[in-house]
């Protein structure tokens, strides 16, 4: 998920990837799993100090507690920072989209079928396991956190350096970070995702705010028609994005 140096950074890939051009739903943003951002050294990042709370704006959580709410903040935060390409997932209000999400019956599991067997199975199978999505974003986050305090001197993810964190984020997405009662992979492959989920989403669903996201890769959002500029491939497109609601970028 993190690349060294010497790899293109996360963010020129989203700016140019027309795969991301159609993500306007809920559904998956698609992006390959190495899709962290090269963000600008900090002092943070030069001296492994604790990072200070990101603000989320003024939106109060309605699911996540306190401490989940900090911990999806920070996380946000490192999945896709701010940086010189475009803005990161905190700004377009990604944590937001989170929130709300968790209040969905896709989320509660509403919409899924959820009786057993439970199995280990290939991926083509789909998922096959007991948990819904905020009850698998829940539990993680609390093992999270609890393996930091063990870990880190009672500090919990939030509270730890920039470092330290993209650290644990890579040791969860490999899988080797060793968690109580859910597999890290899991909890980080489903985090991950509706963090895509949000920043690439339709504004009315509380992420991609101001449609940050689309602007920056240049896609037009729901304009009735923009099919003179389909094969265009040597120019931007020239207009500003529209949402579903009829907002215009």
């Amino acid at each position: 998920m993190f690349d060294d140096d010497t790899s293109p950074a996360r963010r020129d890939f989203l700016r140019k990837s027309l795969t991301l051009i159609p993500v306007v739903t809920l559904a998956s943003a698609g992006l390959p799993s190495s899709s962290f951002a090269q963000t600008p050294a900090s002092d943070a990042r030069q001296s492994g100090s604790a990072v200070p709370a990101v603000s989320a704006g003024d939106y109060k959580p309605t699911f996540f507690t306190p401490e989940e709410w900090a911990f999806v903040i920070a996380a946000c935060d490192r999945l896709i920072p701010s940086d010189h390409v475009g803005p990161g997932a905190v700004e377009l209000g990604v944590p937001e989209f989170l929130d709300r999400h968790m209040q969905t019956p896709y989320a509660n599991g509403g919409i899924w079928y959820m009786q057993g067997p439970f199995l280990e199975a290939a991926p083509e199978f789909g998922y096959q396991g007991r948990l819904n999505l905020r009850e698998t974003l829940r539990i993680g986050i609390k093992a999270m956190d609890a393996s930091c305090k063990k870990t880190f001197s009672g500090k919990a993810f939030a509270e730890l350096s920039h470092p330290q964190q993209e650290e644990l984020l890579k040791a969860a997405e490999g899988g080797k970070l060793a968690l109580e009662d859910i597999s890290s992979k899991l909890f980080f492959t489903n985090l991950l995702n509706e963090v895509r989920n949000g920043y690439f989403a339709d504004p009315s669903h509380g992420g991609n705010k101001n449609m940050g996201a689309w602007k920056m890769i240049g896609y037009p959002g729901m304009r009735a028609d923009y099919m003179d500029w389909v094969t265009v491939r040597d120019k931007p497109y020239p207009l500003p994005p529209v949402d579903l609601a009829g907002r215009r970028g």
